[in-house]
């Protein structure tokens, strides 16, 4: 087999567009998502727009990147319109990598660049974080908000205080109303260093609240990253030794929450994703999609695991093509979940059914086992509302997720499935302790009403679930027909 050539910009053709873009991340997530939408603005759009990357932490990558010039592909695999989809695409549109630590001053003078206008960033949920150790002074700021503080301040004397240098910032953490977070952070830091600022302190105040745009945003596409068992046949198939190849899902979803003080066109004419045709939404409000995904992504998860586990099913694509296992998915996302939700039914159906696709992805092996842990809190955050908010307008409690709650306190019992293979639930050592106290009872309403009324432990402020008319009881009917029929002849009864 001869040797292959090493991807950099010598031996591979690299574009160079005018740096638009400070983003504080260089991992899988970002190159395979953001960096990824970016490369497609820039092929179909008048964008024109390169990405800095910014090593958030001391320790990273940016010396991998920049040994391969910032050159990688992405692999992205999945179902589309019911085909079967396995791309690679060589992105070039990261510039430059800077570790800020080793980088100081040529981290800083990004500010001074005209042509810089957005901060994207996936520092992890731990990133969007107020230090009051941190001073002005630091080289960096240890903290990301403190960095981009110090960024802000920078620009801001650059171009005295100029209306049309501001930012647009677009925090990527997984965090629901990570934009909203960090913006309290600031401005936290802003009053921190307040000294430190001295005379500017108002008017640089002033300037990031009026011309600096903080977005809250939801990201969503499945990221695996690097491709260990398929990355041989990957370089020869691409013809490169690209050691920074990043696997994900073909689908993505970007919700962008427009800043307080910019409207929705403005953002879209600056930014022009949805123009490239991407699932780029620029929304009044992130919070009806963070929901949708909550419910109709999550939400099934949550239920179908330990149903189909149950089932004798161990693979989430198999669960979905199972005659039984399948029709009960069905059921609990287009029949209960989607019938909780606010937004229009046409968009909920389009979003549901490219969840189905995802779950159906011929590419990946997701075990239900793995959806499993912490099962209880997922149920209280993910379906627990559309429980009481389908009573609500309905009239009657929804089967399938009721069936869902059974089939998890039948996996905490523990023990073997008919087929002989171990049942190991894993969740709180409280939560564990209080399912093998009340399995011991043997008695089934005791569990149920047991569990309902784990308020301090599970349900929060939900309060004692046997407050809940018919609960109680359709709990129990569950827990008895899985004991006496089986998990798959219960599911049956439901269908």
């Amino acid at each position: 087999m001869k040797k292959l050539q090493a991807l950099n910009k010598r031996t591979a053709p690299k574009s160079v567009m005018p740096e638009k873009i400070i983003q504080f991340g260089e991992g899988n997530f970002l190159r395979a998502f953001v960096d990824w939408i970016i490369w497609n603005m820039d092929q179909k759009t008048d964008f024109n727009g390169s990405v800095v990357v910014v090593q958030p932490i001391e320790r990273g990558m940016v010396d991998w990147l920049n040994g391969q010039d910032c050159l990688y592909h992405v692999n992205l695999q999945g179902r589309e319109n019911g085909q079967a989809v396995n791309t690679l695409e060589r992105i070039d549109v990261i510039s430059r990598a800077l570790n800020p630590y080793s980088q100081n001053q040529a981290f800083m003078a990004l500010a001074d660049q005209p042509e810089i206008r957005f901060v994207i960033s996936n520092t992890t949920e731990a990133g969007i974080a107020f230090d009051d150790t941190c001073k002005f002074t630091d080289a960096p700021a240890s903290s990301y908000p403190g960095k981009l503080v110090q960024l802000l301040y920078r620009r801001f004397k650059t171009f005295n205080g100029d209306p049309k240098k501001g930012l647009i910032i677009m925090p990527c953490e997984l965090i629901f109303l990570n934009g909203h977070h960090l913006k309290e952070c600031i401005y936290k830091y802003i009053e921190l260093w307040k000294e430190d600022l001295g005379a500017d302190y108002e008017a640089f105040k002033n300037w990031f609240t009026n011309y600096c745009y903080v977005c809250a945003t939801l990201v969503d596409r499945i990221v695996p990253g690097f491709p260990r068992k398929e990355i041989a046949e990957i370089q020869e198939k691409v013809c490169y030794a690209d050691n920074l190849v990043v696997q994900a899902e073909i689908f993505h979803l970007w919700v962008i929450e427009k800043a307080e003080n910019m409207t929705c066109e403005e953002l879209r004419a600056e930014f022009p994703a949805e123009k490239a045709g991407l699932h780029v939404l620029i929304a009044e409000s992130e919070k009806p999609y963070h929901e949708r995904k909550v419910t109709l992504l999550n939400g099934p998860h949550t239920v179908l695991s330990p149903v189909a586990f149950l089932s004798g099913v161990n693979i989430v694509r198999d669960a979905c093509n199972h005659e039984v296992i399948g029709k009960y998915i069905h059921k609990v996302q287009f029949e209960e979940l989607m019938q909780t939700l606010n937004l229009p039914m046409d968009e909920l159906q389009k979003f549901a059914g490219d969840v189905l696709e995802r779950f159906n992805n011929p590419f990946v092996d997701h075990q239900v086992t793995s959806i499993m842990l912490n099962s209880f809190p997922k149920f209280c955050a993910r379906d627990l509302p559309g429980v009481k908010t389908y009573l609500e307008r309905k009239g009657e409690l929804p089967k399938g997720l009721v069936l869902g709650l059974a089939a998890i306190i039948t996996y905490y019992k523990g023990g073997k499935r008919a087929d002989g293979v171990e049942i190991v639930p894993n969740d709180d050592a409280k939560i564990m302790q209080l399912l093998t106290d009340l399995w011991a009872t043997g008695d089934t309403r005791k569990v149920a009403e047991g569990v309902l009324a784990a308020k301090d432990l599970i349900w929060g402020e939900h309060g004692d679930l046997n407050a809940i008319p018919g609960l109680t009881d359709m709990l129990t009917g569950f827990l008895n027909d899985i004991q006496e029929k089986g998990m798959l002849e219960t599911v049956k009864t439901i269908l």
